[in-house]
């Protein structure tokens, strides 16, 4: 019964971990920098957090895979 309850923490944790890692490997990449670019988005000067960047380029990229 204790591993019921101890496994949705870990799992979160683990997909926390997992997303932080796919996220930095998926801003390093020049696909998403080419999006930013073309997007104008700009971190330094933008309030919108890397999660958010990633996401909507990961939306973005599938909408124009799914077309």
């Amino acid at each position: 019964m204790s591993n019921a309850t101890i496994y949705p923490e870990t799992r979160f944790n683990d997909d926390s971990k997992i997303w932080e890692n796919l996220k930095e490997a998926i801003a390093n990449t020049s696909g998403f920098e080419c999006w930013q670019q073309a997007n104008t988005i700009d971190n330094e000067t933008n309030t919108v957090n890397l999660d958010q960047l990633v996401s909507c380029y990961l939306r973005e990229t599938l909408a124009t895979l799914a077309y």
